[in-house]
């Protein structure tokens, strides 16, 4: 549209924020609106970008309607006064305050009030006094006369002379300065009297006595106080010192060897009879003509000092000699039998006079001498080993102090046979000392199989006819040594025997259809397991198949003696160490307790519960803790089951079997207690014990046993029934039934291209407010294009005004010189002319 026949409707008044009906849309008339607007607020703002004078209204409350005039005024004015505080201008003397000079005003100063004669050396010489002024400075007596007379209007009426108001004054003057001396004088004697007065009181007021009577009294000296106590034994304390460095385990095991190998030294030399005294250097003989030509320094025997915890270490020095004694044994042999042999020709030459023999004479002699020595050597020698025969059969007696390891089996057993525990353990521990895996590259090797061979041993030991469970518990500890050192070998070995086993016992199944329980060498193995490997783990390499294989044991073992039964109970302890800290749930374990129970009760007794293998129902073993005897019954005494029963039952007598059972029945009691309080946090509790908890309450004869006996079964019984049911049991959610897939159309209605699909009301407000957010968002990006180029034109049109009044300068510059050019030009060439 042509913008020259746009009709334009203008407003007398503009009103702001009205919108009329007729301009909008019109592109001449929003144009136009909108350059006036920006004109308005954009640039006013631009131009006012850098100014500061602007006026800002900062009067304390006038804008909060919370105060009231009167404290609106009463904060003014403490405001205005901590602003003016401190900034008053010291050199303002028009202000109130008043100013003084060596503690005497300035007001009073200016008076000049003191007149004092020339003559006078007082310390207010130089001033003088107003009247004195004005009388000598004042141009002439008609001051003086005027005040005079005013002051004297009343006394006289005739005028006075000039020298007689002069005599006047100096009179005047000389009675004020014998006022003021008199004054002077009169302070000066109350200061004296003031001093001797306070010298007096100053004692009486500090309580101080004098200097002499101070020598008499002792001055007690105050206690120091705790805390000033505790400050002084702090700074008289030993302060830390710097202590040696921690040694690393191949280092200990280097010095261990080699204290073992020296005492090792020490003791072959007792056995062979060496004397340490005899191995000592003896002082070779020295003639009067010897000139110490062949002396040499061959050691420096100085020791240095070296301190241990704060204390000079000794052992250090004594093992530095122990080792060179043992290095110079066999060099002081020699020396020894050399120096001897020196000696004895020396005394023979010294004996024999005569010069003038023959060489073979003398050779003859000396050959002779030599072997009457040698035969008193050998004499010694005899004596002396019969002499020490008891240190010799000490040291044969003592215990190797290094050892090496053994290649077989049979050469670990000879190593350990005919040995006490104690000396078995120092064995091993020296073994293990001497052949460190740091010391030599194959040690290792040889320490895993070291590993094997104790692991034989135990099980021998194990397999006798009167086990040593003494010594296989002190075996213990070597086996847990060499385990931490190689844990890979250690769960290997362990490995092989529970696969054995458990190979052994499938195979007896097999053939036999039923199994027996182990000898008491793999119940031993099984037991340690527990104490070389962690048992609280999800899944171990060796805990796992333990753990599987005593399941098996208890389910498939079938139970016909006593023996069995005191194997599955030591097996169910095994259980209850493998889970006391996981709390995995064992059913083989509630099983067997429920057996054992069933086994102790008669055969005719009716039963309410369940028996599953390996026990059942009706047989012959059903009785096997069947206890009916009352002697038996009356003279049991509650004792600990032992292992090594399970060897000892067929040469015992009828009553100790019978305390055997009873003994049985009470372990069993025992575990059903810490089973259920072990798993009284499961949800199934109650149903687990349940069938244990029947056969308790309805069918176990209390009231035949023993005393002891009906404590253990109460404390079962009421540990099962104190467990209150924590948990309800799981029910499914109640859910509408789920409808199943129709196969009906869907039926979708299509609209026309470009109109809005209908919907909730909801739905259309939300529609509508995103078209809404997307046109102001598109309105506000196009105002802020034009708001920029709108400033990018102002700006523009700046630049250019200043660079057109910059070229109009410099033209008016240059147009300007070149008429002074021109004129200077112009009166050179006038000159020229003239």
């Amino acid at each position: 549209s042509n913008p020259f026949e746009v009709k334009v409707n203008r407003q007398k008044f503009d009103i702001l924020g009205r919108k009329t009906k007729n301009d909008v849309g019109l592109p001449g008339v929003s144009r136009s609106k909108a350059i006036k607007k920006r004109n308005q607020t954009l640039l006013k703002e631009y131009k006012e970008r850098e100014k500061t004078n602007v006026f800002k209204d900062k009067r304390f409350g006038e804008y909060n309607t919370k105060i009231t005039p009167e404290e609106k005024m009463i904060r003014r004015f403490a405001l205005e006064r901590q602003q003016n505080y401190g900034k008053k201008n010291i050199y303002n003397l028009n202000e109130d305050e008043e100013l003084t000079h060596f503690g005497q005003s300035l007001a009073e100063i200016e008076k000049l009030n003191d007149i004092v004669d020339s003559d006078s050396d007082t310390e207010e010489r130089g001033t003088l006094s107003a009247e004195l002024t004005a009388a000598h400075f004042g141009g002439g007596g008609g001051l003086l006369r005027k005040k005079v007379s005013s002051e004297q209007q009343d006394e006289e009426e005739k005028p006075k002379s000039r020298k007689e108001l002069i005599e006047e004054m100096i009179a005047k003057s000389k009675q004020e300065k014998q006022e003021r001396q008199t004054r002077r004088e009169s302070a000066l004697e109350l200061t004296e009297k003031l001093d001797k007065d306070w010298k007096e009181i100053q004692t009486l007021i500090a309580h101080k006595t004098p200097k002499s009577e101070r020598k008499d009294k002792e001055v007690e000296k105050p206690k120091p106080d705790e805390y000033d106590m505790i400050v002084r034994e702090l700074g008289f304390e030993m302060k830390a010192k710097p202590s040696e460095r921690l040694k690393t385990e191949e280092e200990l095991a280097k010095e261990e060897q080699a204290r073992l190998q020296r005492l090792e030294a020490d003791r072959l030399r007792r056995m062979r009879g060496m004397d340490e005294q005899a191995n000592k250097k003896r002082p070779s003989h020295m003639s009067a003509d010897d000139l110490a030509d062949g002396f040499i320094l061959d050691k420096d025997d100085r020791h240095l000092l070296s301190y241990k915890d704060g204390k000079i270490d000794i052992e250090n020095e004594e093992e530095k000699e122990e080792e060179e004694g043992e290095e110079e044994d066999d060099e002081n042999e020699e020396e020894s039998q050399e120096e001897s042999a020196s000696e004895n020709e020396e005394d023979d030459a010294a004996d024999s006079h005569s010069d003038l023999e023959s060489d073979l004479e003398s050779e003859e002699e000396a050959a002779g001498n030599k072997a009457e020595k040698k035969h008193k050597a050998n004499e010694d020698e005899s004596q002396n080993v019969e002499k020490s025969d008891p240190k010799r059969e000490a040291a044969k007696s003592e215990l190797p102090y290094t050892f090496a390891v053994p290649e077989s089996y049979e050469a670990f057993k000879s190593l350990l046979a005919g040995r006490t525990i104690e000396e078995q353990l120092i064995i091993l521990e020296r073994i293990q000392k001497c052949n460190h895996p740091s010391l030599a590259v194959g040690n290792k090797a040889k320490l895993e199989k070291l590993f094997g061979f104790l692991l034989e041993y135990v099980g021998e030991l194990a397999t006798l006819d009167l086990p040593e469970l003494r010594t296989i518990d002190k075996l213990v500890l070597p086996l847990y040594n060499l385990c931490q050192m190689f844990p890979e070998a250690a769960s290997d070995s362990i490995k092989f025997i529970l696969r054995d086993a458990a190979h052994d016992l499938e195979e007896v199944i097999e053939v036999k259809g039923r199994a027996t329980y182990p000898g008491l060498d793999t119940l031993i193995y099984l037991k340690i397991v527990s104490l070389l490997f962690p048992t609280s783990d999800f899944w171990h390499p060796v805990v796992t198949p333990a753990f599987i294989y005593m399941s098996q044991l208890l389910t498939k073992c079938r139970i016909a003696t006593l023996q069995d039964v005191i194997k599955g109970l030591f097996i169910c302890c095994l259980f209850l160490e493998y889970v006391s800290l996981s709390r995995r749930f064992v059913p083989e374990l509630v099983n067997f307790l429920l057996g054992v129970l069933h086994i102790s009760l008669p055969k005719k007794q009716a039963q309410g519960y369940t028996v599953v293998h390996p026990f059942t129902p009706v047989g012959k073993n059903l009785e096997l803790l069947l206890v009916c005897d009352e002697e038996d019954l009356k003279s049991w005494e509650k004792q600990n089951v032992p292992l090594s029963i399970v060897t000892r039952l067929k040469e015992a007598s009828r009553t100790e079997i019978n305390h055997t059972r009873l003994s049985c029945l009470a372990l069993c009691f025992d575990l059903i207690k810490k089973c259920a309080a072990l798993y009284e946090s499961l949800p199934s509790f109650h149903e687990i014990m349940h069938p244990v908890r029947i056969l308790l309450t309805q069918h176990v004869p209390v009231n035949e046993y023993p005393e002891k006996m009906q404590e253990w079964y109460h404390s079962a019984l009421k540990e099962l029934q104190d467990k209150v049911k924590q948990y309800t049991p799981l029910i499914c959610e109640k859910k509408k039934p789920v409808p199943l897939k129709q196969y009906t159309p869907k039926i979708v209605k299509v609209l026309e291209f470009g109109r809005k699909q209908a919907g909730s009301k909801k739905e259309q407000e939300r529609k509508q407010l995103i078209q809404r957010h997307k046109r102001e968002l598109k309105g506000a990006i196009r105002e802020i294009r034009k708001d920029n180029q709108y400033l990018a034109r102002m700006q523009l049109s700046e630049i250019m005004e200043r660079d057109s009044a910059r070229k109009r300068k410099v033209k008016e510059l240059l147009g300007s010189l070149a008429t002074q050019e021109g004129e200077w030009k112009a009166m050179k060439r006038k000159k020229w002319k003239d």
